[in-house]
């Protein structure tokens, strides 16, 4: 899988991205992540997307865990992490409900935790998961720059910043912002509307797509849309001898989006990575788009 730039300033990464953003604490165990990582490199997939609070609070540690005891270069990975929702959790008994924080302190303590649980001495991009609205952004963007000064982030991004949010940070940061992970799928097209995905091509980023399957609703789900989108798909699904959920994420693709994986079903998994090798004709995209949109 040939390696592309996540934006004009920012780093390679594979066309697809795994993230850990619906692990639950329940579910995880050691042979379950390995087997995910195994098949995410088998596929070409070298890009691992974690937060803190992943898999309540596990997440990164397992994965450090399981990529040491394989012996994986750590050049060879390229690693995105993110911090700034707290979440209730038993490990966490000083978390009484949900909130954000992106104060200098949270930032600072985060990314320790985070390089020893992923046993890395740098992230290739440190993220602010959300706005926090109380902390001092100012501060919040000298933190970030100080981190990148020092090597242990080499790279700055975003998740879920409205466009406002996404310009307000960047007027504080002497480096650029190299990615906003927002959701885009052909059951949520909002990122269209509300600009995000003009503005982050004006900055000469690819957008970064979450939940590119919906979730499994482009496959499974029951509501209106769902089928009436599901049908354009398997309409369209001879023609190019691919799953349903395969020309999903290749409309994507020819959006220029990267899709951010959440499944842990490997067959799910296999649809994203065959979607990288459909070149799908623009006027099944803007029929598709139609579909979504209810502009049939």
């Amino acid at each position: 899988m040939e390696k592309i730039y996540l934006s004009d300033s920012g780093p390679k990464v594979s066309p697809a991205i795994y993230g850990f953003y619906r692990w639950e604490g329940g579910d995880i165990t050691e042979t379950k992540m390995e087997s995910i990582i195994n098949l995410c490199l088998e596929l070409g997939i070298n890009t691992f997307d974690h937060a803190d609070i992943y898999g309540g609070y596990q997440c990164e540690e397992l994965f450090g865990k399981i990529v040491h005891s394989k012996r994986i270069k750590r050049e060879d990975l390229v690693l995105f992490t993110k911090c700034g929702v707290n979440l209730p959790h038993p490990s966490r008994p000083d978390i009484r409900v949900k909130y954000y924080d992106t104060s200098r302190e949270h930032i600072l303590k985060s990314i320790d935790n985070s390089l020893r649980k992923l046993r890395t001495d740098y992230i290739d991009v440190f993220l602010l998961n959300h706005l926090d609205p109380l902390s001092n952004l100012e501060e919040a963007a000298v933190t970030l720059q100080q981190l990148k000064d020092s090597g242990k982030v080499k790279n700055i991004g975003v998740v879920n910043f409205s466009v406002f949010q996404h310009q307000l940070l960047s007027s504080y940061l002497r480096t650029p912002i190299v990615t906003n992970h927002i959701e885009l799928n052909l059951l949520n097209t909002t990122a269209f509307d509300n600009g995000q995905v003009d503005y982050i091509k004006q900055r000469y980023m690819r957008p970064l797509a979450t939940a590119p399957l919906a979730e499994g609703r482009i496959a499974v789900g029951t509501d209106f849309l769902a089928e009436r989108v599901r049908k354009k798909l398997e309409e369209l699904s001879p023609k190019y001898d691919a799953d349903i959920e395969s020309i999903a994420v290749a409309w994507l693709i020819k959006l220029g989006a990267l899709p951010l994986i959440g499944t842990t079903n490997e067959q799910r998994i296999r649809n994203v990575a065959g979607a990288l090798k459909i070149n799908l004709d623009k006027q099944d995209w803007y029929d598709l788009y139609a579909t979504s949109r209810g502009n049939i």
